[in-house]
């Protein structure tokens, strides 16, 4: 049996933007046993995935870790690997050759037997990227990803029978991804339906100040929040992991993105997907964001 690693570490956008990838993946190689190298948040989340045969969780050691970094060499050594799909692309994964040299390599490290071979690649929207990376590995069917694993008992949530979920966080470091919570709260209001927000504990002060809202944030694991985002009537978020999620789910979205991140290269994609871009950030009016939601019937 043909063996296969693919290689995607993280965040959370990232990952959820590599889906079709994966489907791609399985599709071009059906019978073989195809091992996912990853972090432990994605393993718990594509635990369910039709993608793969084997998740390990240990794909990001610390370089200063000797002994995890030499376990996890050995590890994929013992894995017959005879092609690796590095969807991480970054200098840390593709010095993971060093350890399957042996194997065919679709990715950027030096050597690589199917180099994506664009000098202009970091120009690329991540999921034309991914594609062409793909299809220089001979890969040309990419059909669209079945998404009905993600799902999750929800009822300890206590949900709405229709709710519109919000994600007014991001990263804590990036402060210029954040829609003013604000405007958060003004679309809320106009909306017509209960909002569910969600996000990391930390969060919870921006889901107190939209009125009414059931604050989930800190409280669920990524598959609870894909099953809460696959059921809702829409979600409104900024460019951040769990918008990326609503939108792959097929849930109508709106993302609101300004100057620190660029809707060309990373936007959520889809037929339900809307993209709002202030520079800054609060340039970008509730009343826009209203006038452009995209609503589940």
């Amino acid at each position: 049996m043909k063996r296969i690693l693919v290689i995607k570490l993280s965040a959370l956008g990232d990952v959820v933007q590599a889906f079709g990838p994966f489907a791609a993946i399985r599709a071009h190689h059906p019978d073989a046993h195809i091992t996912l190298l990853t972090t432990p948040p994605f393993a718990a989340l594509l635990a369910g995935a039709p993608w793969f045969d084997t998740i390990r969780a240990d794909g990001r050691p610390g370089w200063g870790n000797l002994g995890a970094m030499l376990r996890l060499a050995r590890g994929l050594r013992r894995g017959g690997f005879s092609r690796v799909y590095d969807l991480q692309t970054s200098g840390r994964s593709s010095r993971y050759r060093w350890f399957l040299r042996s194997a065919e390599w679709s990715g950027v490290a030096r050597g690589a037997s199917h180099p994506h071979a664009n000098p202009a690649r970091d120009a690329m929207h991540t999921l034309d990227r991914q594609r062409e990376q793909l299809e220089m590995a001979g890969i040309r069917h990419f059909p669209v990803p079945d998404l009905s694993w993600l799902d999750a008992d929800l009822s300890r949530f206590r949900l709405p029978s229709r709710y519109a979920l919000m994600v007014p966080g991001a990263s804590a470091a990036r402060p210029g991804k954040r829609w003013p919570v604000e405007r958060f709260a003004k679309v809320a209001l106009g909306m017509g339906m209960p909002c569910v927000v969600v996000g990391s504990a930390s969060e919870s002060a921006l889901a107190a100040a939209i009125p009414g809202a059931l604050d989930l944030c800190g409280r669920t694991t990524l598959r609870e929040l894909g099953a809460i985002a696959r059921h809702a009537a829409l979600c409104v978020g900024n460019d951040t992991g769990p918008t990326h999620l609503a939108a792959a789910c097929g849930t109508p979205t709106l993302a609101i993105f300004g100057a620190e991140s660029d809707p060309a290269l990373c936007a959520p994609r889809g037929p339900g997907v809307a993209v709002l871009r202030g520079k800054p950030i609060g340039a970008v009016s509730a009343a826009a964001a209203l006038a452009t939601l995209p609503i589940r019937p």
